[in-house]
């Protein structure tokens, strides 16, 4: 993956990989060591930057780049 075309952090990717597998905000939040409310906010931000409106349409993404397997 071309990571100078990617508009995710690595942080980012880590999320929409863990909600592509079919976790929760509060698995995500669990996993990454981090906050509900932080991990909600990633969520967020990167449905924002790639202009996504559903989870659905973020595990495509997630697929169409590579991060999960479909």
């Amino acid at each position: 993956m071309e990571r100078a075309t990617d508009p995710l952090s690595v942080r980012e990717r880590q999320v929409l990989q863990l909600i592509a597998e079919g976790k929760s905000t509060k698995d995500v939040a669990s996993i990454l060591g981090i906050g509900v409310k932080t991990a909600e906010s990633h969520r967020s931000r990167l449905m924002q930057k790639l202009d996504i409106h559903e989870t659905a349409s973020l595990v495509r993404y997630a697929v169409r780049r590579g991060l999960v397997q479909p």
